[in-house]
């Protein structure tokens, strides 16, 4: 289980290091780190700095709140007032690294939709040269799109189940809080886990329950890739990078990890060769 634990947590660095030996792959990152630079602009601009400056007044309104109103205690019950402010920055901590997952996990969904044509090219790049082909099930422009929508639709069903649930949890004394705060992490990891897996999935054309079925099947290898690509796209700036990197990533553990248990190989491969 630790070996699981660990191989999954690597991916990011395989990709990283095939991406480093092949530069035949670059000419697939152009176009969708292109699209990532202006949803991200879009997102921080919209989202994130607004929000920054918001939890930035929070904190300066709960600053000012405290101190009158530990001036008006004795002096002896001055300490409360580094206690609230301790808290307040702790509140603060955690509602930062939310948004962080929130503006990441909006930029993932959006550049990942909207790049979706180079981001298909790339995935099936390093499938044929990994495992020596790539299985292609063509359904047509329109059919295809009428999936990819279908797929969006689904994870927003999923994540609405899941969400309600959370909300319920909400309200368990005590521990509600960090079971929010646990499963929101959780829930956002499945995504991101169901985003990046799925280009060898929808190439081969497998329904939704399917995919989600083959992530659990890789557990617990499957759980620390979705949360190492998670933590990824998490960080500000750098997330524009690291998504076409976890995609190189998740089809490079989709190889490894699941095409083995799926289907035979063709007798005589050609692997693509990526280091030209």
């Amino acid at each position: 289980m630790v070996h699981g634990i660990v191989a999954g947590m690597s991916y990011p660095f395989r990709g990283l290091g095939l991406l480093r030996r092949s530069p035949r792959l670059w000419t697939f990152l152009i176009l969708p780190i292109f699209v990532n630079i202006i949803v991200g602009a879009l997102i921080y601009v919209g989202l994130l700095l607004p929000a920054w400056s918001g939890l930035d007044g929070a904190a300066l309104w709960l600053d000012q709140w405290a101190s009158g109103w530990v001036a008006q205690l004795p002096a002896w019950m001055g300490f409360l007032e580094s206690l609230i402010l301790g808290i307040a920055w702790g509140v603060k901590i955690l509602l930062t690294l939310a948004l962080f997952l929130l503006t990441g996990f909006l930029l993932l969904q959006f550049g990942t939709l909207i790049g979706a044509p180079w981001y298909g090219q790339l995935s099936e790049a390093v499938e044929r040269s990994r495992l020596g082909y790539a299985t292609v099930i063509d359904v047509g422009i329109v059919r295809d799109l009428g999936r990819a929508i279908l797929f969006e639709l689904k994870k927003l069903l999923l994540w609405g189940a899941i969400a309600l649930l959370l909300f319920l949890l909400g309200f368990i004394p005590g521990v509600g809080p960090l079971l929010i705060s646990l499963g929101w992490f959780t829930l956002t990891a499945l995504i991101t886990g169901l985003d990046f897996l799925d280009g060898p999935s929808e190439r081969r054309r497998f329904r939704f329950r399917r995919k989600l079925a083959l992530l659990f099947q890789a557990f617990p290898a499957s759980a620390s890739f979705s949360m190492a690509c998670c933590v990824l796209i998490t960080i500000p700036f750098l997330n524009l990078l690291t998504i076409p990197l976890c995609v190189v990533a998740g089809t490079l553990f989709w190889c490894d990890r699941l095409a083995p248990r799926l289907e035979p190989a063709p007798p005589n491969p050609e692997p693509l060769p990526l280091n030209e």
